[in-house]
């Protein structure tokens, strides 16, 4: 399981004339695909006089397929969309959506120079990309009592956790936020020093 990666830290953008079209590539971060089509329909928006707006997107960590998806928007079957897919594929980078915006210059590039153009905008947009750690993170849930609070939250502050939700009744029931990676070790931490009372739930 990947628990951390790599993410855009902000949107980035590269420019460039092959044959007298224009090309221009967007990446920005993504979390779903939703948000990737989003993404797509407002680059159209932007660009409504641009003949072509392809697409490229992994929601996911660098490499997954879980949530990934691409379009040739109107260029020849696998000349656009599957070359940038490949290479956000093949990035060191995960969750992010690339367009590659074309304006048309009246030159045929032909399926190899398109299939160049459409993947090297990528592979230039992701040299100039600013990038972020992204730490996985799970939610669990606790059930304590007030005295337990003062360990609780010294183990918190051991592994980088905090309490995301609590309601306070006869007991309390907290709502705890935690990198994943953190997730046993804090676990195990809590049983060995509540000497077995206080255990997790998953959310």
């Amino acid at each position: 399981m990947t628990t951390s990666f790599l993410v855009p830290a902000a949107s980035a953008s590269t420019e460039e004339v092959i044959k007298r079209s224009r090309f221009i590539t967007v990446i920005e971060a993504v979390s779903s695909g939703a948000q990737a089509r989003a993404f797509h329909a407002r680059m159209r928006a932007e660009h409504p006089e641009a003949r072509h707006h392809c697409l490229a997107f992994n929601a996911g960590p660098p490499g997954c397929s879980r949530d990934i998806g691409c379009s040739d928007d109107g260029e020849p079957a696998g000349s656009a969309g599957r070359p940038m897919l490949n290479v956000v594929l093949g990035a060191d980078v995960g969750q992010f959506a690339a367009v590659v915006i074309r304006y048309s210059g009246g030159i045929k590039l032909g399926v190899g120079g398109l299939v160049r153009a459409y993947a090297g905008g990528v592979k230039q947009t992701l040299a100039v990309l600013p990038t972020q750690t992204y730490v996985a993170q799970t939610t669990v849930t606790l059930r304590c009592e007030y005295s337990d609070m003062p360990l609780l939250e010294h183990l918190l502050s051991q592994h980088q956790g905090s309490v995301l939700a609590q309601d306070f009744s006869s007991a309390i029931d907290l709502q705890i936020q935690l990198p994943q990676a953190q997730l046993v070790a804090f676990g195990q931490a809590l049983t060995d020093r509540s000497s077995g009372r206080l255990q997790l739930n998953d959310d």
